[in-house]
């Protein structure tokens, strides 16, 4: 019972932040900016808590937010530029986040199958059967979750052979 007052009690305190900042929002064009920014101060800070935690909830959702990170979709009320600093900014994290990568056999040179075969089997402990079955299964990821080095390492190995390999 307590929950649903407290849920209750939360869906107005969002009805009085809407028309709270409706109304800021509606203000004539003469104020400057620094006078808007100093007023919404204000404002936030006569908020109650559990306002103000009512308001942060809305706030992040209005970004793009959530608890886990940023939203996979850009900005809508924002223009452009934003938009796509925002997506510079995902593609920079995300990027910077990539520490596991996927070795993919692409093709091979058919004079080589056998010496890939047995290159396929020191990598990734599989039987004569089943690596072969894995080459010719072309184009294929072989082994996942490498680091950039082993995996370039492998690449390496792999090109002198006579295949076509990506570091996805």
């Amino acid at each position: 019972m307590q929950s649903l007052t407290t849920k209750t009690s939360s869906l107005r305190s969002l009805r009085s932040l809407r028309l709270l900042f409706h109304r800021s929002l509606s203000t004539t064009t003469t104020e400057t900016q620094t006078q808007k920014l100093d007023r919404i101060a204000t404002e936030l800070l006569n908020l109650t808590k559990l306002e103000r935690h009512d308001y942060a909830i809305l706030f992040r959702l209005k970004m793009g937010l959530n608890k886990y990170g940023p939203a996979i979709s850009g900005l809508d009320s924002s223009g452009p530029s934003s938009a796509a600093a925002a997506g510079g900014a995902a593609a920079e994290s995300k990027a910077a986040e990539k520490t596991a990568f996927d070795l993919k056999l692409e093709k091979f040179d058919a004079a080589a199958k056998i010496k890939i075969i047995k290159e396929v089997r020191s990598f990734t402990d599989l039987g004569l059967k089943e690596a072969k079955e894995l080459v010719e299964k072309a184009p294929v990821v072989v082994k996942k979750g490498l680091t950039k080095e082993e995996g370039t390492a492998l690449v390496e190995k792999l090109k002198e052979l006579g295949a076509t390999v990506v570091l996805e």
